[in-house]
């Protein structure tokens, strides 16, 4: 199984691109502007969106992915998250106000767009990957995935903080090779990070002490301008950990 990382960062500027990972070719996790590094052919190809949560830099290219192979769709693009979650693509962008509702076009019969609703705890197998929704504490309904297969398991956090529930689940399952975790705000912001419900380093590292398992460690979504900083307070919070900062481009293999 392979992760190609089209958009890690909190934020948007040259070279910078918000939460899309790919999983292989077919399975995206968030939609955000990383979605536009894709090719038309390898948007085609994508068959499974899951949702973290419901806020913009996490599901604004949804709506023009959708768009751009339209009139190439053969089967619904199949989006998976929390009930309240696709309520708010439903209500706030697919509402023929600020896009078409693609799950009635071209025909209500015949959508380019389908919902799946999971719950926090459903696993979804795709082949011989399988895909579990962990609660996360974010400012809106929010969940991360754990993702397994043959070959090993990463998982996910989505946006959150400090929290118990995530870090359960992991320590509930056999194993862990990888972690990708964010990181938004460096440690002198931690009061916006807690108001936000974001880690900082510092928060990070507490919640971090609670994982029994050893992953390679990948910090992401950033705020733009402050990502050496909260690396360095990262390594500096957590010296046993095997921390690396992750950047649009990567390929995580398991």
């Amino acid at each position: 199984m392979n992760l190609r990382v089209l958009g890690a960062s909190g934020g948007v500027g040259q070279g910078l691109r918000t939460t899309s990972l790919l999983i292989d070719h077919d399975i995206l996790i968030d939609a955000g502007s990383g979605v536009g590094e894709l090719s038309l052919d390898e948007m085609l190809e994508i068959r499974h969106v899951f949702i973290t949560h419901s806020h913009l830099d996490h599901i604004a290219f949804l709506p023009l992915l959708l768009d751009s192979i339209f009139e190439r769709i053969q089967q619904p693009l199949v989006v998976h998250g929390q009930a309240v979650t696709l309520r708010a693509l439903q209500e706030h962008i697919f509402n023929w106000i600020i896009w078409p509702d693609f799950a009635r076009l071209p025909h209500p019969d015949h959508p380019v767009l389908r919902y799946e609703i999971m719950a926090p705890g459903d696993i979804y197998t795709l082949g011989e990957r399988a895909l579990e929704m962990i609660p996360v504490n974010h400012a809106v309904p929010g969940v991360g995935y754990r993702i397994e297969c043959p070959t090993g398991a990463i998982a996910i956090s989505g946006d959150t903080t400090s929290n118990d529930s995530f870090w359960d689940v992991l320590n509930a399952r056999a194993g862990l090779d990888a972690l990708v975790v964010e990181a938004a705000f460096p440690n002198e912001s931690i009061a916006l990070s807690q108001m936000a419900r974001h880690y900082c380093p510092s928060l990070l590292a507490q919640d971090m002490a609670k994982l029994r398992h050893d992953p390679l460690i990948y910090i992401t979504h950033n705020k733009p301008g402050s990502e050496d900083l909260i690396f360095a307070e990262c390594q500096a919070a957590m010296p046993g950990r095997r921390l690396h900062p992750l950047r649009g481009g990567e390929v995580i293999r398991l």
